[in-house]
């Protein structure tokens, strides 16, 4: 990789971390917020277009994996790779994430239904591999587009809080044979009680052409739908993330991610996760992996 560029996308990382920890203090304010104050399912009259927390925001220092993929491959003929990667299993990955709110109440005051626009990236950096000059082995970037209702009902004990549908892609940003990509309609249902938050998130692969689908069967590796547990009390956060294919045999298939925060210094908190099974990344989407990351956080899910 030629030095100046390098230098380059350092300074630009650098400059995103600086902008992430200000977002974060900003946005931040209310951390331990309930699932109703994340996606202001009550009648507020802040401004449309303001920014406001979507999933974590963390950086893992060091995040080790027990199987690095050096030889990314795909069912599609045209991204598999032919030689293989000299990358550490050891790098620094982080994550951001935001949302905003576009339309209050698209559907009148009586229906309701709000559209907000998501936007979350998530880098791995091969910080330590000094001999293959420090490349950003994978960048995730995910926009995404949701229209979400209230749904004020109990259940369980549980105060149901939203249900809501939306469009969703993903992709690396690279060409043949490393590109990845896929999109998605995704439904998701919410629940809370004062210290836990649960979602649930089904969604539908929208196909693609053979030529054009470079992650063939993908849903039977990363899943076809996810659901997610967060508990927050004190100043201890704890998060489970678990994805499914929804089928048996040899396509039965997912992954598990446990996340812990503690709070150190106001919103800065130290940051844990362990990931396993498929899908880490996209690159790494029918690779399976289990991974262990230390690092700090701003933002959690609630």
């Amino acid at each position: 990789m030629n030095n100046n560029f390098r230098k380059v996308k350092i300074t630009i990382t650098i400059s995103v971390l600086m902008f992430s920890f200000s977002y974060g203090q900003v946005v931040t304010k209310n951390p331990k917020g309930s699932l109703s104050k994340r996606w202001r399912i009550k009648g507020d009259s802040i401004k449309r277009f303001k920014i406001e927390p979507y999933k974590p925001v963390y950086f893992l220092i060091a995040n080790y994996t027990t199987d690095i993929n050096n030889f990314p491959t795909s069912d599609n003929p045209l991204n598999s790779v032919e030689e293989s990667s000299d990358f550490s299993d050891t790098e620094l990955k982080f994550q951001l994430s935001f949302k905003t709110r576009a339309v209050r109440n698209l559907f009148g005051k009586k229906i309701g239904g709000d559209l907000w626009i998501g936007y979350t990236q998530s880098s791995r950096w091969q910080l330590y591999s000094t001999n293959i000059s420090r490349p950003f082995r994978e960048t995730n970037y995910e926009p995404e587009v949701m229209l979400v209702f209230s749904t004020p009902y109990k259940i369980l004990g549980l105060k149901g809080v939203l249900t809501g549908i939306g469009i969703n892609h993903q992709s690396n940003g690279r060409s043949n044979p490393l590109s990845r990509s896929w999109n998605r309609i995704i439904l998701q249902f919410g629940w809370e009680n004062p210290s836990w938050s649960f979602m649930l998130r089904p969604w539908w692969r929208l196909p693609e052409d053979t030529i054009e689908n470079n992650n063939p069967g993908i849903e039977n590796y990363v899943g076809r739908t996810e659901f997610l547990a967060a508990f927050s009390k004190g100043k201890h956060d704890i998060s489970i993330l678990g994805k499914h294919s929804l089928r048996g045999g040899n396509n039965n298939r997912g992954s598990i991610r446990l996340d812990y925060a503690i709070e150190i210094l106001g919103q800065l908190k130290i940051h844990a996760q362990i990931f396993h099974g498929y899908g880490e990344s996209l690159i790494d989407y029918n690779h399976s992996q289990t991974t262990f990351g230390i690092g700090l956080s701003l933002l959690q899910w609630r």
